[in-house]
């Protein structure tokens, strides 16, 4: 059993990384995978989160729910941009988890990035198909609606066609190329952060101050503490805690951190980029910045234009706040620029998904058929055909709410082994090159883990049971194969 524990040694990662006939081919500038982070983060959460956090829990302070959410992201974004410099490899946090606490936890890990990226993809594709739903109804078609849900929805139908065909449409260009992919990623970025920058432009003069006031909701639970009419444990386990005060911003922070997700998706394509030494860090750190500034923005003018309130159950609440400014012309613009921003997050899951089964399959835990590269795209293109049926399957028939805490909880557990890894990989590995290294070790790292775990254990029980499922069955494929045909543990 000690063979479960063997580790990637960095030279031999780095070997991995050479640029030759039979790897990825290298098209990816920092440009290019500061686009792949923005084209993975704006999506869903700009778009629906901030109105739910924003009535549910924090009012108009969701401003700075969207900080604290930052920050937590942050410790992990540095965690990530550290190993990335460090070991430009296909895999992301498996790659990572391999170089530093062995095969054991980086099978664990790359079979838990499924949950993030695959399952991703397919809750993004539902929500894709209910705005294209939306924007065909301006145009006057209507498509029938055993065609648009599943089964099992609310609205029982037979197929969510829609979100099947837009699945295999992305995976496609996938097989094509990831030059081709980035094209088109950067074409959606640059449409979804022009209209939201239309969108604060706009609706900034038409802020009504009284929309602001009071800017953190009074949490009545608080102040009973503060008379001490209530323990603080007793408001812990009440319904006030979360409902608006200091209380509901950590509790937004909580909601709207999942719109964060997707900017690690970045580090799955290092070994992609020109020079990911250089490349990495500012794709990773450079998109969290960026979509850190438009959510602040976006969160503000948002809840000046329109009372909290009035968010409470809205599912489009860009639409109900952009009402005020009287633009109403450019409503169809901002439907365009969420079908684009779903659209994008997609490209890039998918893309992450399909790098971290082909880095999986080169170390022997997965059959070869996931790490065979087209002849002449050089992408793994089997990996993104098993994918692509397999994600449309989720979009196509399972409801979407079912798909998303699986998705959050994949992605916090990720995280926390990242920020333990740059702890293990400076002690182990202190004189490796790095191209960026994370400030204060091991105390950034640790706050990082704190706030992940924090998190997960705010998800209902549903998630952790369905997350023990996963990995029991994940856990049964690397006993029966994975361990048998490990290459590392062959040599």
């Amino acid at each position: 059993m000690y063979k479960i524990w063997k580790k990637k040694s960095l030279t031999q990662l780095l070997a991995e990384a050479s640029d030759d006939e039979k790897g990825l081919k290298k098209t990816l500038s920092a440009t290019s995978l500061v686009a792949l982070g923005i084209g993975a983060i704006i999506g869903a959460g700009l778009f629906s989160l901030t109105g739910i956090a924003a009535s549910d829990n924090a009012g108009p302070a969701v401003v700075y729910s969207f900080i604290l959410a930052a920050l937590g992201c942050a410790f992990a974004g540095l965690c990530y941009a550290e190993f990335a410099s460090m070991i430009p490899v296909a895999g992301s946090a498996y790659t990572y988890s391999y170089a530093t606490m062995g095969e054991f936890i980086a099978w664990i890990i790359g079979w838990d990035l499924v949950l993030e990226y695959a399952l991703g993809a397919a809750t993004v594709a539902v929500s894709w198909s209910q705005y294209v739903t939306k924007f065909l109804h301006q145009l006057g078609i209507d498509l029938p609606n055993s065609m648009l849900h599943g089964p099992w929805d609310e609205s029982a139908g037979i197929i969510n066609l829609p979100a099947i065909i837009i699945v295999c449409l992305l995976s496609l260009l996938l097989i094509r190329g990831t030059k081709e992919s980035a094209f088109l990623n950067n074409l959606l970025v640059v449409l979804k952060v022009t209209v939201v920058l239309v969108f604060i432009a706009l609706g900034w003069s038409f802020i009504n101050s009284a929309n602001h006031t009071p800017f953190i909701p009074v949490n009545e639970g608080e102040s009973m503490v503060s008379a001490g009419k209530m323990s603080f444990m007793e408001f812990f386990k009440s319904d006030y805690f979360g409902h608006y005060g200091w209380s509901g911003i950590l509790r937004g922070a909580g909601v709207v951190f999942f719109a964060f997700i997707g900017f690690d998706a970045v580090s799955t394509a290092a070994q992609e980029a020109k020079n990911p030494q250089k490349g990495m860090p500012i794709g990773i750190i450079g998109s969290l910045v960026i979509c850190t500034i438009l959510y602040v923005l976006f969160a503000y003018v948002l809840t000046g234009l329109e009372n909290y309130l009035n968010f409470k159950g809205d599912a489009s609440p860009v639409t109900t706040a952009f009402a005020k400014t009287g633009y109403t012309f450019l409503n169809s613009a901002l439907t365009i620029a969420i079908i684009a921003g779903y659209t994008s997050v997609m490209l890039v899951m998918l893309m992450g998904q399909s790098r971290v089964f082909y880095s999986m399959s080169t170390d022997g835990l997965l059959p070869k058929f996931f790490s065979d590269l087209h002849h002449k795209n050089r992408t793994p293109w089997k990996t993104n055909i098993v994918f692509m049926i397999f994600v449309s399957l989720f979009a196509g028939f399972v409801p979407v709410t079912d798909l998303g805490h699986m998705v959050s909880i994949g992605t916090l557990f990720a995280f926390c082994l990242v920020c333990i890894g740059v702890i293990v990989m400076r002690k182990s590995n202190p004189n490796a090159v790095r191209g960026f290294k994370v400030p204060f070790v091991p105390l950034l790292p640790i706050i990082g883990v704190i706030v992940c775990v924090g998190l997960m254990i705010g998800l209902p029980i549903e998630s952790w049971e369905r997350l023990a499922i996963w990995l029991v069955i994940g856990l049964a494929i690397y006993f029966f194969y994975g361990m048998r045909n490990s290459k590392l543990n062959k040599n």
